[in-house]
């Protein structure tokens, strides 16, 4: 179920609205679609208000008893996870769009250089937790996104990571190892640098929290900045170049690419 603080999808709301137009005009109670279906009176209601997620079964059974001839069970399509959080989906568009990218991360390691492995460690730990159908269906579209770095003509791709994201054991030292390995990996590309900012030389602006600087095909200069709960990409030149010299401040602490590799190295070796 959604929390109060946001509202149920509007998929969700239509798509009950429909079980409950046909249930009542084929007669049928939500105590009979209910039984049939294997649900409670209150979680067939909950449905029915958009409060809750429509189930495939529901809707098949709901289309069967109420002869809605397969109208119902197409709604099943619709039903389908969000492949990315609202709060993100601008962000994935001008990612995608993006011609160039800076993205400086403090504790997690950036979704574009994620293992298939640590993503879905990632969002099985989401709070609140996330049903197994919205983990596997954002775990793939992040791997999906990853194929931008591999995208012909190439963009190019600096990430700069704090040293605290590579020793957070996420998933288990196997999990973490395996992830830095593709570090190295990714790392090889030609238009792929990564850097790392070591805990002993990072300054207080690499502390602020994580952002990324995008410029679009357009040449227009952006910035995305996320938080716990929300996200926003901005468009306003104060605040992009406020955050462009703060990222050129990190970089400068950073080690160089060179550098970082044998300190990605090193710590692979020791777990």
């Amino acid at each position: 179920m959604t929390s109060e603080a946001t509202p149920p999808p509007m998929a969700w709301r239509y798509c009950g609205n429909q079980i409950k137009l046909w249930r009542e005009r084929a007669g049928v109670t939500r105590e009979e679609l209910g039984k049939a279906a294997g649900y409670e009176y209150e979680t067939i209601k909950s449905m029915e208000q958009g409060r809750r997620k429509p189930m495939l079964r529901v809707l098949q059974l709901a289309d069967e008893m109420c002869g809605a001839g397969g109208l119902l069970a197409a709604a099943a399509d619709y039903m389908k996870p969000e492949r990315f959080p609202a709060r993100t989906q601008e962000f994935m568009a001008a990612e995608d769009d993006a011609i160039a990218l800076q993205w400086y991360e403090t504790v997690l390691i950036p979704g574009l250089l994620q293992t298939e492995e640590y993503a879905r460690v990632l969002m099985s730990d989401f709070c609140p937790p996330l049903d197994d159908e919205t983990i596997e269906e954002r775990v793939a579209a992040r791997l999906q996104r990853q194929e931008k770095l591999t995208r012909k003509p190439p963009a190019l791709f600096s990430f700069v990571i704090y040293e605290a994201a590579l020793r957070t054991g996420m998933g288990g030292a196997e999990t973490m190892k395996r992830q830095l390995q593709h570090l190295l990996k990714t790392g090889e590309l030609r238009n792929v640098s990564i850097q790392v900012l070591p805990t002993q030389t990072a300054i207080q602006v690499g502390l602020g929290g994580p952002f990324v600087l995008l410029e679009s095909s357009d040449h227009e200069q952006l910035a995305y900045v996320e938080g716990p709960e929300s996200g926003a990409v901005y468009g306003d030149p104060k605040r992009v170049s406020a955050l462009t010299q703060r990222h050129g401040m990190i970089r400068m602490q950073a080690l160089s690419v060179e550098e970082s590799a044998r300190f990605i190295s090193k710590l692979s070796e020791e777990l």
